[in-house]
């Protein structure tokens, strides 16, 4: 095999006293990119998209919920995707935890700014509670005219079973250390002291949401002329006309707008293998932790009734 001819001019390849014509690198490089999928070798933007969905902080050993340490990772992947022009995230969520809730929405913050990205949040159907604060690190906020938006309170639900033992026999024995450790014991009466303490903590923690919606929505809370903060939910389209969404848009419809119709969506998935998972609880709990325990899956049957309330609550 012979390679002759100049460095400008025509080439040849001999091979077997064949001549065949010399291919360069680039002609090469476009062939086999015929052949691929033009999802692989397309050159327009990129906007990593992230997918929240499901109740927030609904968290056990068979079910991974939505919590930051099932996000995190996905967050950071997405914010550190070479050449991404943006972060785009779509909530499906009727909210949970407050904590988890801030939590994760401070990390995409944080990593916005870092980063100096554009966020475009994509509500669902639900975009509700704790949903909606997620929906609030974006700083843009869209969604479908039938989504439910809103709901910003806080909710506490307990129930009290304290008649049913005592007809049925049953001896409910507490013993503490603290007088106020027992504090909403479903087997014991309700105390009217622990209920005021309940709405305190309940009023802290609505007025650093009301804070937060009120610091991301700014003027544009303005135009509406009810109060927003009741922990009443509603429409998407409505919700537009409140101030509490940007625009009335999908994912794919609003990015073809901003960036073309060449964008490349790039979906950036958490986590949610089962054995990976367990995996990762066994060796942090020292491998003594079996997650096919009556107790683990008694946590799971709650949480799987708890985040159904959640869904329920909207009409899901």
């Amino acid at each position: 095999m012979i390679l002759i001819g100049t460095e400008f001019g025509e080439r040849a390849l001999i091979w077997r006293n064949a001549a065949v014509p010399y291919v360069s690198m680039s002609n090469f490089v476009e062939t086999l990119k015929s052949y691929l999928p033009a999802s692989w070798t397309s050159s327009g933007p990129v906007v990593p998209v992230l997918r929240f969905s499901g109740a927030i902080g609904v968290v056990t050993p068979l079910r991974p919920g939505l919590s930051l340490s099932t996000s995190a990772a996905a967050i950071e992947k997405a914010f550190a995707m070479s050449g991404a022009k943006a972060v785009a995230i779509q909530i499906n969520s009727p909210g949970g935890s407050a904590v988890q809730s801030m939590l994760i929405y401070k990390r995409i913050r944080s990593l916005a700014a870092e980063k100096d990205l554009k966020v475009y949040v994509f509500a669902e159907d639900v975009a509700a509670s704790g949903g909606y604060l997620l929906a609030c690190a974006g700083d843009e906020i869209y969604a479908d005219p039938s989504s439910i938006i809103g709901s910003i309170g806080v909710i506490t639900a307990t129930f009290g079973v304290n008649e049913l033992i005592n007809r049925i026999g049953v001896q409910r024995r507490v013993y503490t250390a603290g007088e106020s450790k027992d504090t909403l014991d479903p087997f014991l009466p309700e105390k009217p002291t622990d209920v005021e303490r309940i709405k305190l903590l309940q009023r802290d923690v609505h007025e650093a949401f009301i804070d937060l919606v009120k610091s991301r929505r700014g003027a544009k809370l303005d135009k509406a002329d009810i109060n927003l903060f009741t922990g009443e939910f509603w429409s998407g389209k409505k919700a537009l006309e409140l101030g509490l969404i940007d625009g009335l848009s999908d994912l794919r419809s609003k990015m073809r707008e901003v960036y073309g119709d060449d964008v490349r969506l790039k979906l950036v998935m958490p986590s949610t293998s089962w054995f990976r998972r367990r995996r990762s609880v066994f060796a942090e709990s020292g491998g003594f932790e079996l997650g096919l325990s009556p107790g683990g899956l008694a946590a799971d049957l709650i949480s799987a009734i708890e985040a159904r309330a959640l869904w329920s609550r909207f009409g899901f």
